[in-house]
């Protein structure tokens, strides 16, 4: 590990052991699940969220769900909004960039937390854990989460397959600062909002890679800490979507990298149809909304 980042890990890595669950707190904080085809966990999680003292609203943005997850939302308290419906003069894109994005034009909380909808195992120290190095320490900006997942073959608190695969060799060799982050694919953390309104959003699952980078280009590394928040369990994709969420993860990067080199927009698998392997071409989501601080109209609607 890159000295720099093996510093970075001492100093800013804690547990949420460390922070009080039962924090209370003047500063706003909203906590927000982005959320496609999430019926069976959603109101589970939103339920629990609700139930956090520290917590002043819970936002559920919709993706575009085909089953019952916004009614399971809102019954279970949420405020729930369809990305469409957010900002409609800008358009509606596809994937979860679009929806964290569209999240800050209806929230009004200082500080955002992202919590992933899928979880089955939620508790509420996922959310005061990774508030608790913001509200202790001005200096930090963004608060990552990791976490050991039981059901999967790999090392305690290690990355995902695309994390491992892709992400985590991709990140070492650009940015090497990055070394100390454990889960950088993370979907839970929390940032303040004054940082968010000043980011790009990538596309898709490429939003978490490029959040980590840019807040480390325009605030410097000490901006980010950590917090091991034990054990987390949630629903799984199979290798051809964990192949496609790596292709939007690695023009991710790579626009970080070279913001004016040019990659081919399309990956090319293949499926078995009988006795024949047929390829068939995905698009890949590359383009970052804007700092929402930019778009006309974000004032009005937020806060």
């Amino acid at each position: 590990m890159d000295q720099t980042a093996a510093e970075w890990f001492a100093r800013r890595t804690s547990s949420w052991q460390d922070w009080p669950d039962t924090v209370t707190t003047d500063v706003r904080i909203s906590v927000v699940l982005p959320a496609l085809d999430e019926e069976p966990t959603v109101g589970a999680i939103v339920r629990a969220v609700a139930g956090i003292k520290a917590v002043h609203e819970v936002v559920v943005i919709d993706s575009g769900s085909t089953d019952g997850t916004a009614e399971a939302a809102r019954d279970a308290g949420a405020t729930v909004h369809h990305r469409d419906d957010v900002l409609p003069e800008v358009g509606s894109r596809p994937g979860k960039g679009e929806v964290l994005w569209k999240a800050l034009a209806v929230t009004s909380g200082d500080i955002i937390v992202y919590v992933d909808a899928d979880l089955t195992d939620f508790r509420p120290h996922f959310v005061t854990g990774l508030l608790g190095p913001l509200l202790s320490d001005p200096t930090v900006s963004l608060v990552k989460a990791f976490y050991d997942r039981p059901l999967l073959d790999l090392s305690a608190a290690g990355g995902g397959r695309v994390t491992e695969l892709a992400a985590r060799p991709l990140l070492n060799a650009f940015f090497p600062e990055l070394a100390g982050v454990v889960q950088p694919l993370a979907g839970e953390y929390a940032a303040r909002r004054d940082l968010l309104e000043e980011l790009p959003f990538a596309a898709g699952y490429g939003v978490e890679a490029a959040l980590l980078i840019d807040t480390v280009r325009r605030r410097g590394l000490d901006a980010v800490a950590q917090v091991d928040l034990g054990q987390r369990t949630h629903g799984h994709q199979d290798t051809a979507a964990l192949g496609r969420m790596a292709a939007t993860i690695l023009h991710t990067i790579a626009s970080r990298v070279d913001p004016d080199r040019r990659l081919a927009r399309t990956l090319t698998q293949f499926h078995r149809e009988g006795s024949a392997v047929v390829p068939f071409e995905t698009e890949i989501l590359v383009r970052d909304r804007p700092p929402i601080k930019s778009v006309t109209g974000y004032r009005s609607e937020s806060r």
